[in-house]
Order: structure tokens, then sequence, then C-alpha cells
């Protein structure tokens, strides 16, 4: 069962059947949702309701996913699952550099669903046993308030993009495959057939860069990445 119960869950999916199942899938967890059929009655559920979770379909009347994700990233980082007919790596690729936490392709896995819904809630919740504020070099993270600032600066961050940043934090200097981040921070079987943590730590690096030159995450070729 859900740890989660009671939280509220954003669909906008145009596809009324698919938002039916989903929507019945979290009423059986005792998750409440609420359904958008298009992106611009999406973006007005966001302004008038709080959620803590957004289920995106890319391809929607109005305003389609990707705009979605643009807009909302402004000045949200609510955690945002994709589910998407689109299955080539290009597309994957792309809403997470945009911000997305993940992607799920259709048609999909009910329990998939469910165990990716549950990490992204169980992120955002602060249930996880977190420590206290960590700090290496320049770069600190508060696990209690979800907050990470670079030289006094704060960085914008989504869930997924804390996490890998907070295992880095939590063991500096050592190396991580992408395996060992993936299912440390995800808690699943990594399958290796995705560009997921490449593409997060990418992200990573480039709000990095927009403060200092100084280099904080360093591949190590053949194994993975490595906070330096």
């Amino acid at each position: 069962m859900i740890v989660n119960e009671g939280k509220r869950i954003l669909i906008i999916e145009d596809d009324q059947e698919i938002s039916r199942l989903l929507s019945v899938i979290f009423t059986k967890l005792r998750l409440d949702s609420v359904v958008a059929y298009s992106g611009t009655e999406g973006l007005l559920q966001l302004k008038n309701q709080t959620y803590d979770l957004i289920l995106l379909d890319l391809m929607l009347p109005g305003k389609n996913g990707e705009e979605l994700i643009n807009l909302i990233r402004e000045d949200s980082d609510i955690p945002i699952i994709v589910i998407s007919a689109k299955v080539d790596i290009e597309s994957k690729v792309q809403v997470l550099k945009m911000g997305a936490d993940d992607y799920i392709t259709k048609p999909f896995n009910q329990e998939e669903v469910i165990a990716r819904v549950e990490v992204q809630l169980r992120k955002s919740s602060g249930q996880s046993s977190r420590t206290p504020e960590k700090i290496w070099r320049g770069l600190k993270i508060n696990p209690e308030k979800l907050s990470v600032t670079l030289e006094g600066n704060e960085l914008q961050l989504t869930h997924a993009e804390f996490e890998i940043l907070s295992l880095f934090i939590n063991h500096p200097e050592r190396a991580f495959s992408k395996r060992e981040i993936y299912e440390r921070t995800w808690k699943r079987t990594y399958l290796g057939d995705d560009n997921t943590i490449s593409v997060h730590v990418s992200n990573l690096r480039k709000k990095m860069a927009e403060i200092t030159a100084d280099e904080y995450i360093k591949t190590i070729w053949g194994v993975g990445f490595m906070l330096i």
C-alpha cells in the first residue's frame, strides 16, 4: 500500500479511457486525483489547486506537454512523470532535460505506474531518512527544507536532481555507476536501456555552471560520476 494517502495528483491526459484508468488506480490507493483533458485546463488546475504530483501526456490539445513542463518549471519543482506513446530515446531525453522527473511509455503496466508514483511522492514528502545539512566545498544541502545552495546562490532543482546530488554529497569523492545511482535513487532495478541518469547529471552540471566555473561533478569514464 502506498504510504502517501491523501496526496493529490493531477492527471493531464486527453484520452478519457487512460485518464479514467489512472483515476481508478489512485482511488484504490486512497490518493486524490483530478483529471485535466488539455494543456490549458491543466495550467488552470495548477493555478487554482495545490498538487503533489503531475502525470503528464505529451500530445495534448491546447498547450502540449513540452510547453507545460517549461511553464511549470518556471516557478515550481512539483514532481512530473511523463506518460507518453513516444518511445524514442530523443523524446525521453528532451523532456528530462526540460525538468521532468520520470518517463513512462504507453501502453503502461499498472504496477509500474504505482511504483514510480510511490517513488516521486516519497521524495517530495520528505519522509525518506535524511541527515542534517550537508556541506561540500561551496555546496550546501538542507534535506529538511529540500534546499540547495552553491556559493550562496540557491539552485532550483527537480526532485530527481535533488536526490542524485544528495547521494553524491553523502559520499563525496566516491565514484557511482549509473546502475548504483538509479537503483539507490529510484529504488528499482536498473535495466540499462535509457539515458535517465546522464540527463539528470547533465542538468545538474548546467545549473551549477550558471553560478560557478568550478567543477563539482566529474565523469569517471567506464564507471560513472563522482562529486569532487
